[in-house]
Order: C-alpha cells, then sequence, then structure tokens
C-alpha cells in the first residue's frame, strides 16, 4: 500500500473502513459485531431482534439478513451474505449527480 493509500483510508470514516474491508473479503472471521450492526444501520437498515438473532431488514431490499453472534465477531458466512446484498444493490455508493 503506498503512502499516498496510506492517506486516504486514514482520513476515511470507521464505516467506511469496515465497508472496504466487508468488500475485499480477506478478513470474514474478523468482522466486529457491533461495528457492522452500526455499519447497516448507516446504510438504512432496521433491525429487530428475535433471542440471538439480529435480523435487518431495508425497504427495497428482498432478502432479511439474519445475524448471530460468534464471541464479538458475525459469523463469516453472514458477512458473504451481507457483501453480495451490498454488491447486488449496490448500498454504500454514492453517486455523482
Amino acid at each position: 500500500m503506498s503512502k499516498y493509500d496510506q492517506k486516504i483510508i486514514g482520513t476515511m470514516g470507521k464505516q467506511e473502513k469496515l465497508l472496504i474491508q466487508i468488500l475485499n473479503g480477506q478478513s470474514d472471521a474478523n468482522i466486529n459485531f457491533h461495528d457492522l450492526l452500526s455499519l447497516m444501520n448507516g446504510l438504512g437498515f432496521d433491525k429487530r431482534v428475535s433471542g440471538s438473532h439480529h435480523i435487518l431488514r431495508k425497504e427495497g431490499i428482498l432478502e432479511k439478513i439474519n445475524l448471530q453472534k460468534e464471541g464479538n465477531k458475525v459469523k463469516p458466512y453472514q458477512i458473504r451474505q451481507v457483501r453480495n446484498i451490498i454488491l447486488k444493490y449496490k448500498l454504500g455508493v454514492k453517486s455523482n449527480g
């Protein structure tokens, strides 16, 4: 990573860094549960809790996301599901228009 890349990443917010980490797909087993909930809230998802299940829904998104903690992390297969939804619906992409 160049010094320029490091400088750009250094100016990003926590949610932007987490979004990049998820989209990168190389640390699915190392995503903090509460950080992911915060990111998904920032992307407009509503949360309801049923027992240990945190169910996330968003208008216009057909799939629901069901998250469970594993320690203080999210289960890796759930990160893959989140990544697929983010990519499918182009969430977190800012348009220049």
